[in-house]
């Protein structure tokens, strides 16, 4: 079965969505070249979020898309919440009081994180799976967990969480990753629940044909740009500079991105 490729820049939400990314980028940049990066950490995540969930609207319509961002909100959120107090599913963490407004103890744009990076995953996953539901789940867990290899080096240069006993990579225990590909499973079977099957045209709100089926590609386009962005600054932007990071976060993100994108240029 052959899915439909969606060409968001032709109609508003895409158009929105589009924009949004551009502006996550020039804020990212931003962030990575100055020297209090953290002041600008909150914006890039809402930029994120609000550009997935842009382009899933474009694709799904707004009330799938917002229902499955909220899903993925709330799971996040019930991990992390859990997580600061019992130490599982990541192991024994901490948040600072660095980011805020916090509820329960998280911040409020961790959980948003795992919203937008979670629908960008998602696309990514049903490029790549699009016929097995288990099979798609499993690539998304995958493809989300690959972003947490930059993610929490990073969030811990900033000092926005501590770990209680560290761990081999750049100070983060293998459970945490462990616990990533639990939680992603969890948020991609949410994200197929409420945004429906990809292979299913979703009627359009009033007169015109249905929407498009398939992988969002503006999606695509924001978990590429995220994998790229995040290895040229490990690699050459911050300061100290992290190769190992560059190329086990690069390698790892681009194994999902690089075959989703095979999937697009084929005709």
């Amino acid at each position: 079965m052959r899915l439909g490729w969606d060409t968001p820049a032709s109609r508003p939400l895409g158009l929105l969505g589009a924009g949004l990314l551009a502006a996550m980028v020039v804020a990212q940049v931003a962030s990575g070249l100055r020297p209090e990066p953290i002041r600008l950490t909150s914006v890039v995540v809402v930029l994120l979020a609000a550009s997935a969930v842009a382009f899933l609207a474009d694709r799904r319509g707004p009330g799938r898309a917002a229902g499955a961002f909220a899903a993925t909100v709330a799971i996040g959120f019930a991990a992390e919440w859990v997580g600061i107090r019992t130490g599982l599913p990541f192991g024994e963490y901490s948040y600072t009081s660095v980011l805020r407004p916090q509820a329960g103890g998280v911040p409020v744009v961790v959980a948003a994180a795992w919203g937008g990076m979670g629908l960008a995953a998602h696309a990514v996953a049903t490029a790549i799976a699009p016929e097995n539901r288990v099979a798609r789940w499993a690539a998304g867990a995958a493809a989300l967990t690959a972003w947490d290899l930059f993610l929490d080096p990073q969030m811990l240069r900033l000092g926005l969480w501590t770990w209680a006993d560290g761990g081999p990579y750049r100070g983060v225990p293998l459970s945490n990753f462990a616990g990533w590909l639990a939680v992603s499973f969890l948020v991609m079977m949410a994200i197929d629940l409420t945004a429906g099957r990809e292979d299913t045209p979703v009627p359009a709100p009033g007169p015109g044909p249905a929407r498009g089926q398939g992988p969002s590609r503006g999606l695509v386009t924001l978990y590429s740009v995220m994998a790229g962005m995040e290895t040229l600054a490990f690699a050459a932007v911050f300061e100290p500079r992290d190769p190992l990071v560059a190329a086990a976060g690069g390698v790892a993100m681009g194994a999902f991105a690089v075959p989703a994108w095979r999937r697009a240029w084929r005709k």
